[in-house]
């Protein structure tokens, strides 16, 4: 390959995509920046430099001046949504990043980005260079030559795409490149405004260019034509020949450059690790520059608030950037030491009499509470001076030496740790008891900023700006080679372990004001820190699975695996690998030729996932697959895997729960998670059946709410029609569908209920007519008729949805009955599908975390009541709605009663909260 290798990156296209790219989980800086962009960008751009290694780089704009094309078309581009305001702020540090890089930025009034690129892609290939033109934009197929591609970067972990001559001839089915601009101009570009001929979209586009070769010659032969098509192009003839002109890339810019300009030259390291540390880019400063950023020292406080949206006015616009306290921890004048003689353990003790709180952190030689141990505890009273006990391997001699620390875990001294939960569980393997009061940082960061990150090292670098000792710093990086902390010197582990508990102190310095200006101190207070216990107490607990029953299943689930490959090879006239999407792709629409209409990935691949595949179940082939995949994932991910989580000292499966993860205040689940359990196919809800109680002398109760999130909604928004229907007990879509359909109760059918359901849950989620219509395989018209019907009989749902986004842009936040804020960042933005996003978020989080924090509550009063009584009860999972428990059968008659009553009065509602409650000797009959 030459040498001489020039990648043109289309930097706007490439921005946008970087942005987009984070939607679902924006990065903030500690000031309230949103980085995704740049983070986003900056790794592409790293990535090219290091990969590919070319020999010239530059990256294109376009200007605001107006071009050719706006002059010949004013309407040019005029639908374009305005840039997200955040993206908008996000434009001055990329460019400063790409100058950092030493890599030169090229932009010329009056031209389009493509136009310069184009330009100088064909002139630099004529001269010899490989040129490589980086953009997800298709317009670009048009430039490709024998030495001129398209470099398409990948997305969602798939690689990046190289386009040639060859592979743009097959993807637009053409014979001569110059083709894309015809197809182009016929089927317009709604993002650009160019209005292509009426009716004729991309695969018709395809067929006429592919009969007549181009688009002058198909208004040649106009007289071919039919019906409404002739029609069209005879009527949009000059529009159809001015999208063509539009969608042409000018390749004869003036443009100034000389090839030398376009090498590329070493880093600027020195400013870029300024940027870096500006943009909080860790990570990236590891990897681009091979050491951390000097993080700025002083946060000035006007300028965390500039970050925020500016159509956030006052008080509102602070509290959606995150408060940072300007001062910084200063690691040189801490003073640390190990607890390994007499004299300084009597220090420690007597600094923990005299303290009203302390902090404390475990290290153990790993992550399993059952089989990892202790090796340590360090202890700190006050900032910048900490204490490390070591212990003894064996749990006899641990017992002795922490023996004299017991009063202050079980007193009244406030406890702090960050994720105490987890250090909670270590030493409860040892028999100390941790009594409340306990402060946890980690949770209090998650209640005052929800969709932040909370690791400890995080918080330190933001709040104290300070980047403490990394655990891979100590052991190595994960990996066959990785140690554990054991094996690593004392002294080390004393400097590592007292660092994180004198930051954690200092955390909860910082972070506690905050809870009451945020005012979420209740739902700190009241929920997530009792929680701690209950959730403890359910991972210690564990529930039983039978492995026997599982065994047994995964036989049966293998022969309706080899019964359904034996009916799949009959059909298809062959064998193949049904795991390939590739093979099944190739069978069903190259040999079967199920449908015309098969989409292709963008690698040229048959699109074969469940969506798409499920469009096509009528054919026996394809439900068989469906089938196929159905019974290999159940097989593979449950039924053979959850054996092998059993606890070998316990004899049960224990699960971990994460207080920490969801925005909207959910509980999730892992190792393993227990909450994606299947319950909507039949052979999915036989694994519930793996589920017991610990003898034959308890039962398992299910206890689960009843359409909470519907009963939050009608609560909220106080609309009388969905409340009625609560109080006379009535099937809610049932009644939905009567009011929607205008029928009468009796009058409402299978398919009424099903539509209606839809659009009950889906306004929860903020449903628009098309989401209703690809639900439920309607009409949009139809589904949109359903919608104005559903929002006319339930008029104070439209009212709250409508006030909960007006609250939102002026406070940045929305919160659930008991508090709860989630901030909607995005909610102004100027560019409709962002703020789309925003305003069904908006809408969604009052509800989903009010019923979040309904169950929390529940938990939280009905573990306190078995502690209080003689019952032996135990609650020992929890599934989004649903609570689980291990019941004695003598107390059964007991138990189930004020089960159900703690869960409906959890929070109270001006609907009745229903509570259904069964129980059985699995799971699955309990349910």
């Amino acid at each position: 390959m030459t040498e001489k290798k020039l990648f043109l990156l289309d930097g706007m296209a490439l921005i946008y995509r970087a942005f987009f790219s984070f939607s679902q989980n924006h990065r903030i800086t500690s000031y309230g920046l949103n980085t995704s962009a740049i983070y986003g960008f900056t790794n592409t751009l790293f990535q090219i430099l290091e990969k590919q290694k070319p020999s010239h780089i530059a990256v294109v704009f376009d200007t605001s001046a107006p071009t050719a094309r706006h002059e010949e078309f004013a309407a040019y581009k005029a639908h374009r949504e305005a840039m997200p305001e955040d993206l908008k702020k996000s434009i001055p540090h990329i460019f400063n990043v790409i100058r950092a890089f030493n890599i030169p930025v090229i932009t010329l009034d009056g031209y389009e980005a493509d136009d310069i690129i184009g330009t100088i892609a064909w002139e630099m290939g004529d001269i010899g260079h490989e040129v490589y033109m980086m953009t997800p934009d298709k317009d670009f197929a048009q430039l490709v030559r024998s030495n001129v591609y398209i470099y398409k970067p990948g997305r969602g972990g798939k690689p990046d795409e190289v386009m040639g001559v060859q592979e743009v001839l097959a993807k637009w089915e053409i014979e001569r490149i110059d083709q894309v601009i015809d197809i182009l101009g016929l089927w317009g570009d709604s993002v650009d405004n160019i209005p292509g001929v009426p009716g004729i979209g991309e695969k018709t586009s395809k067929k006429l260019i592919a009969q007549y070769g181009s688009m002058e010659n198909i208004l040649a032969h106009t007289h071919e034509l039919k019906g409404k098509q002739k029609e069209n192009f005879e009527n949009f003839a000059e529009q159809a020949l001015l999208s063509k002109r539009l969608a042409t890339i000018d390749t004869k810019v003036p443009i100034d450059y000389t090839e030398e300009q376009l090498l590329v030259e070493p880093y600027n390291t020195e400013e870029l690790e300024k940027l870096f540390g500006e943009l909080e880019f860790k990570n990236l400063s590891r990897r681009i520059l091979g050491k951390e950023p000097e993080m700025p020292k002083v946060a000035i406080q006007g300028d965390l608030f500039s970050q925020a949206p500016a159509a956030v006015p006052g008080r509102a616009a602070q509290e959606l950037a995150p408060v940072v306290n300007s001062t910084s921890f200063d690691p040189k004048k801490a003073n640390y030491r190990t607890a390994n003689t007499e004299a300084i353990k009597s220090e420690l003790l007597a600094e923990l009499e005299a303290c009203t709180e302390f902090c404390f952190d475990t290290e153990t030689t790993g992550l399993s509470i059952f089989s990892d141990r202790l090796i340590g505890i360090s202890f700190c009273t006050q900032a910048g001076k900490a204490y490390y006990l070591p212990v003894s391997e064996e749990k006899p001699a641990v017992l002795e030496e922490i023996k004299l620390f017991l009063p202050f875990f079980e007193g009244n001294k406030l406890k702090i740790a960050h994720n105490a939960k987890f250090d909670i569980e270590v030493l409860g393997q040892y028999g100390v008891k941790i009594n409340s009061p306990v402060f946890d940082t980690m949770l209090a960061h998650y209640v005052i900023e929800p969709d932040m990150r909370h690791k400890m090292d995080i918080l330190s670098e933001n709040y104290l700006n300070y980047k403490p000792i990394g655990i891979e710093e100590l052991i190595g990086k994960k990996g066959k080679n990785q140690l554990s902390l054991d094996q690593i010197d004392q002294e080390k582990v004393s400097q590592y372990a007292c660092e994180d508990a004198d930051i954690t102190l200092q955390l909860k310095h910082k972070l506690e004001p905050m809870l009451a200006k945020r005012n979420v101190k209740v739902v700190f207070d009241s929920l997530e820190t009792p929680l701690i216990d209950v959730l403890k107490d359910i991972e210690m607990e564990g529930i039983r699975v039978d492995a026997n029953f599982l065994n047994s299943y995964s036989l049966e689930l293998e022969k309706q695996q080899k019964e359904l490959l034996t009916s799949i090879y009959e059909l298809a006239g062959e064998e193949f690998l049904v795991s390939s999407p590739q093979q099944v792709g190739n069978i069903l629409f190259d040999k079967l030729k199920l449908t015309e209409k098969a989409k292709k990935t963008k690698t040229g691949q048959y699109q074969t996932d469940e969506e798409t595949l499920s469009k096509l179940s009528e054919h026996e082939i394809v439900a068989k697959i469906l089938e196929y995949r159905g019974v290999s994932k159940l097989k593979s991910t449950y039924v053979d895997a959850l054996p092998a989580l059993i606890e070998p000292s316990t004899g049960r499966i224990h699960t971990s729960f994460n207080q920490a993860v969801a925005a909207t205040g959910r509980l999730s689940s892992n190792n393993p998670n227990l909450q994606n359990i299947p319950i909507r196919t039949e052979m999915g809800r036989e694994v519930r059946k793996a589920f017991i109680p610990r003898d034959k002398d308890h039962v398992i109760l299910s206890a689960d709410y009843s359409q909470i999130e519907l009963r939050v909604i009608a609560h909220v928004s106080q609309d009388q029609g969905m409340k009625d229907a609560f109080e006379q007990n009535l099937d809610i879509h049932t009644a939905t569908a009567a009011k929607v359909f205008g029928v009468s109760l009796a009058e409402v059918d299978g398919d009424m209920r099903r539509k209606a359901k839809t659009v009950n849950f889906g306004i929860i989620y903020g449903i628009s007519a098309f989401g209703l219509s690809q639900r439920l395989g309607i009409p949009r018209k139809e589904a949109a008729e359903i919608i104005e019907n559903y929002f006319t009989q339930f008029g104070n749902i439209k009212k709250y949805m409508d006030d909960t986004i007006e609250f939102a842009k002026e406070n940045g936040y929305v919160e659930t009955i008991m508090g709860r804020r989630r901030y909607i960042r995005d909610i102004n933005s100027g560019n409709a599908t962002v703020r789309g996003f925003a305003e069904r978020n908006a809408i969604n989080a009052p509800i989903q975390g009010s019923a979040a924090d309904m169950i929390k509550l529940a938990m939280i009063n009905i573990q306190k009541w078995l502690r209080l009584s003689s019952y032996k009860t135990k609650m020992i999972l929890q599934v989004h709605d649903e609570l689980l428990f291990d019941v004695p059968r003598s107390e059964i008659a007991e138990v189930q009663p004020k089960i159900i009553e703690l869960m409906s009065k959890a929070i109270k509602l001006d609907v009745p909260v229903l509570v259904e409650a069964s129980h059985g000797e699995n799971w699955l009959e309990a349910h």
